[in-house]
């Protein structure tokens, strides 16, 4: 089987947190989303924020879609859809909460 320099920096990231992949792409996701967030000038109602969020995580999904071609001939785009949802999910909804002002401080 074939595994490529992103497959393997995956694995050795589960290896070392000995979390399940589902929560790394929480955890991934909502990483990126403070980092940038936090860099644009605080603000967690930051369309770049929820952009770039969305990006890395179909940037990822694009790298494994690729794995996936060498490796099985197809690409298995449930899996790749699951994994996109699981990125974004929580910063979405941290996104539309504070872009539309549930909270009132």
């Amino acid at each position: 089987m074939y595994l490529s320099n992103f497959q393997e920096f995956k694995i050795y990231i589960v290896n070392l947190t000995d979390l399940a992949r589902d929560a790394l792409h929480i955890y991934a996701g909502l990483a990126v989303f403070f980092i940038v967030a936090f860099f644009h000038h605080r603000q967690l109602k930051s369309s770049w924020a929820i952009w770039a969020t969305i990006i890395i995580a179909v940037g990822a999904e694009l790298f494994d879609a690729r794995d996936d071609l060498i490796n099985y001939g197809y690409w298995r785009v449930g899996a790749s859809v699951h994994d996109i949802i699981n990125t974004v999910f929580w910063p979405f909804i941290i996104w539309l909460m504070v872009r539309f002002k549930i909270f009132k401080g």
